[in-house]
């Protein structure tokens, strides 16, 4: 448990963790983003099940990613639930211009080249904004 001053001067516990269980990414299609996910992190598509229909856990070292048509939250609309618009989090990788270059061969579509010399941002098929970073 995390420790918070309160107003009144006492310290007072949290019950929420400062911990990341997993990162929550919206899709239109599950089958279609689960088999793109797998290209990209290099996952066996038979690795990634998918559960109820609408969620795709990806096997990850440390936080997970959830793929999710999100039918609570605007994945029944249209449109399908919001995209994410900022890079929310990033990819890790000891190679960025072999991680370019792969996603490039891919065929991924690039948001930017490489900047600063640790980082590049890529669009998933629907959308969502994906930073890749040097570790």
């Amino acid at each position: 448990m995390n420790e918070q001053q309160s107003t009144a001067g006492s310290t007072k516990q949290s019950p929420i963790m400062n911990k990341i269980g997993s990162v929550f990414i919206p899709v239109r299609n599950i089958k279609e983003a689960r088999n793109w996910y797998c290209r990209v992190l290099g996952f066996q598509e038979a690795d990634c099940q998918i559960m109820n229909d609408h969620l795709c856990p990806l096997p990850m070292q440390g936080t997970g990613i959830i793929l999710d048509t999100m039918p609570m939250w605007g994945g029944q609309e249209p449109e399908g639930a919001p995209t994410i618009q900022t890079p929310a989090f990033m990819f890790l990788t000891h190679d960025l211009h072999g991680s370019l270059a792969y996603m490039k061969e891919l065929g991924v579509e690039l948001v930017t080249e490489i900047e600063h010399d640790h980082w590049f941002v890529v669009k998933d098929p629907d959308g969502n904004k994906l930073m890749i970073c040097r570790e």
